[in-house]
């Protein structure tokens, strides 16, 4: 389990968040929401160690001891952009694999074999032989989601990864989530799209003004008003044959 506790993140001279604490649990999916700037890949960030904390501490199974390369192999972390090398997209998967390899890299059966099977679960298959710079935004994103399951940890932190998909192709993403999650990995993931957080998400992180305002469940965090009142708009549901539905609207003047 990854946690952060009493979490304070940012930059030298600018603090972002200042006294976060939850946690990614084995086998929940945890959706971290909030307006634009408010700190959400900050803190994915900070927990996946790509940033040190300001203040407390992120824990992984209760220790703060691993290093880089131990908690590589625990942690995978999806940013929100990156660089397109001139490298196939296979090739770009294998780098998912560089917490298992020695120095000098040299790939083995398992490595591609892994490869392999999240280029599959990714729905990317079909790209592993395309230069990267010549795929859409949507198919990098694939290949980048890729990247993260072949390093196969047990706990995954993404930002927005449903980014420059079509619905079907988040629809098919979050799917994948909750597949992953059903086999106990821990998800956590900054997602834009409020309906889509609510329906998929176990656990609801509501971020806002360098704070955690809210930490609970979808049907909780809906009633208590916090999420709609954070993003200025009005939240609604209906009830479906699959549960309920989420939908937002501009408020009501007067």
């Amino acid at each position: 389990m990854l946690e952060a506790q009493n979490l304070t993140a940012g930059y030298p001279g600018r603090t972002v968040l200042e006294g976060v604490t939850l946690a990614v649990r084995p086998g929940r999916v945890l959706a971290l929401l909030g307006p634009n700037g408010c700190g959400k890949s900050t803190l994915l960030r900070t927990m996946a160690g790509l940033l040190p904390p300001l203040g407390g501490e992120v824990l992984l199974d209760g220790r703060r001891d691993y290093s880089p390369r131990q908690a590589a192999q625990r942690v995978a972390y999806l940013p929100q952009s990156r660089m397109a090398p001139s490298i196939t997209a296979r090739r770009m998967v294998l780098h998912g694999r560089f917490p298992y390899l020695s120095y000098p890299r040299r790939y083995g059966r398992e490595d591609y074999e892994a490869v392999d099977r999240a280029l599959a679960a990714a729905d990317a298959l079909d790209l592993a032989d395309r230069p990267v710079p010549e795929l859409s935004g949507g198919q990098r994103q694939k290949v980048y989601l890729a990247m993260a399951l072949a390093q196969e940890t047990e706990t995954i932190l993404m930002d927005e990864p449903t980014a420059y998909l079509d619905i079907r192709h988040q629809l098919e993403v979050l799917a994948l989530v909750r597949r992953l999650a059903a086999k106990g990995r821990g998800i956590a993931l900054v997602l834009h799209d409020l309906c889509l957080a609510l329906t998929m998400a176990d656990d609801v992180a509501v971020l806002d003004g360098g704070r955690l305002l809210a930490l609970d469940g979808p049907e909780e965090i809906y009633h208590s008003g916090v999420l709609a009142r954070v993003m200025g708009v009005r939240l609604d549901r209906t009830s479906g044959p699959e549960g309920w539905r989420y939908f937002c609207g501009l408020p009501e003047e007067g």
